[in-house]
């Protein structure tokens, strides 16, 4: 059994066998492939985790953490990039490390993509929700708190969470240019709304705020890049 969970695929498998199964038809412009990518790069913790950082922990110094999260990033993407043009399979990293750790790995990273993607639709469904209420509480329109927040914040559930990630799986189901398409205009929407707050927030830049640049009363190695206490 040990054996088993160390087999690898070799990389001229994986190829044949992508080539004999059919595979699902190719229908992403190379429009929609980088919509993608910028789509995953501009995050919903762009919008609800940013100021909150800044405000109460780090200060002016939250841009340490886009720029050593950006380091990261890059280095990542150049995994990716290098693992796709030796692999041109589909799989992602399960194909990946099915080729290169064994099936085993192959099996816990499968699972553990399943589990972040859940856990990552489930927090920006979160987040939505509470821009939701938000909006709808400047109209005095309230939604009651036992139906905007889950159990464990004392609510009973989530409701306009859960239509929204509900919606957009649908949009998943009914096909890839349809989700393409969608997520196109919503790139476009996030990209406008991020450049319009630095044309419109550029006159109010006042370096006085920027000093200091660490507050005293975080520690320079921890909270300008975690947040922690």
């Amino acid at each position: 059994m040990a054996n088993s969970w160390g087999k690898r695929k070799s990389i001229a498998s994986l190829q044949h066998e992508a080539s004999n199964t059919g595979g699902l038809k190719r229908s992403l412009s190379s429009t929609s492939l980088i919509a993608l990518g910028i789509g995953a790069i501009i995050g919903a913790g762009l919008f609800s985790l940013t100021g909150i950082a800044a405000a109460e922990h780090a200060g002016p110094a939250v841009t340490l953490s886009f720029v050593l999260a950006a380091v990261g990033c890059a280095f990542a993407g150049l995994c990716y990039a290098e693992f796709a043009s030796m692999i041109p399979v589909a799989g992602s990293a399960y194909t990946y490390s099915y080729a290169t750790m064994g099936e085993f790995m192959a099996w816990i990273i499968g699972w553990d993509l399943i589990l972040e993607y859940a856990l990552g639709a489930a927090t920006v469904g979160v987040s939505w929700s509470h821009y939701l209420n938000e909006f709808l509480a400047f109209y005095n329109l309230n939604i009651p708190e036992a139906y905007t927040k889950g159990p464990f914040e004392g609510g009973i559930i989530n409701i306009p969470a859960i239509l929204i990630v509900s919606l957009l799986s649908l949009v998943l189901i009914r096909g890839t240019k349809e989700s393409a398409a969608l997520n196109n205009i919503l790139v476009v929407v996030k990209v406008a709304v991020v450049l319009l707050f630095i044309i419109l927030g550029w006159n109010y830049i006042n370096p006085e705020y920027h000093i200091p640049f660490v507050p005293d009363y975080v520690p320079a190695h921890i909270d300008p890049l975690t947040g922690d206490k």
